[in-house]
């Protein structure tokens, strides 16, 4: 049973991970509208648009979420947000610069069952269904879904050649910049809910409603490729 304040707690958290829901996911119409009139080199500009980005992106934050959720050493968050921000480059940079475009909304459905398998796993869905998962490759190839997923937002602009690697570069620098900034408040707000007595019997409930989402967005994206 919850109590008062286990309901509370997992409340506060969950708004904390949720608010971001209310943004639209991808570049915002004033950042898109910037990137598009950019000529020649702009690093830090885009190194702006990258943290501004990764910390407004809630599919990648529920995901971050479910990673860390019940990883205690650093070394182990280190690990598997290594991992996702590998994962999440290579396809950034490869699909921008190559040319290598997928249906958008395809990919974030993508996005949106990632969110669902990693909440399901922490629930122990998997190891009473008797699979078994290498989480470590399962992080490394939702990262792949993530960072296709930004390329194909940013491909649907009108972007500059003149300048495009190392702006490219600069954006992704600011996607992992701003990852480490939202994980580090995540961490922040894990480990305080952990120190009481409420963390064991909130997390079932949190990662319902983490897994709730993704299957939120999931339906949101699978909707939209099937009216477009």
């Amino acid at each position: 049973m919850f109590t008062k304040h286990g309901v509370s707690a997992t409340v506060s958290l969950l708004l904390v991970l949720f608010a971001p829901l209310a943004l639209a996911h991808g570049v915002a119409g004033g950042d898109a509208a910037y990137l598009e009139r950019i000529q020649g080199v702009q690093f830090i500009p885009l190194m702006y648009l990258g943290a501004k980005h990764m910390v407004t992106g809630y599919d990648h934050l529920l995901f971050l979420a479910g990673v860390i959720f019940f990883l205690y050493r650093i070394k182990d968050v280190a690990l598997y947000v290594t991992l996702f921000a590998v994962g999440h480059s290579v396809t950034l940079l490869t699909g921008v610069l190559a040319g290598i475009h997928a249906n958008p909304y395809i990919v974030d459905a993508i996005i949106g069952l990632s969110v669902v398998y990693k909440a399901f796993e922490n629930i122990g869905g998997f190891k009473r269904l008797g699979i078994a998962i290498d989480t470590r490759a399962a992080v490394l190839l939702f990262g792949f879904a993530h960072g296709f997923g930004l390329s194909t937002k940013l491909q649907d602009l009108s972007l500059s050649q003149d300048g495009l690697v190392p702006n490219m570069i600069a954006f992704n620098i600011g996607v992992e910049l701003g990852q480490f900034a939202a994980l580090a408040l995540i961490l922040i707000a894990f480990n305080l809910w952990r120190r009481g007595d409420t963390f064991v019997r909130g997390a079932y409930a949190a990662n319902v409603l983490i897994m709730a989402a993704g299957f939120a967005l999931f339906g949101y994206q699978l909707t939209g490729y099937l009216v477009t």
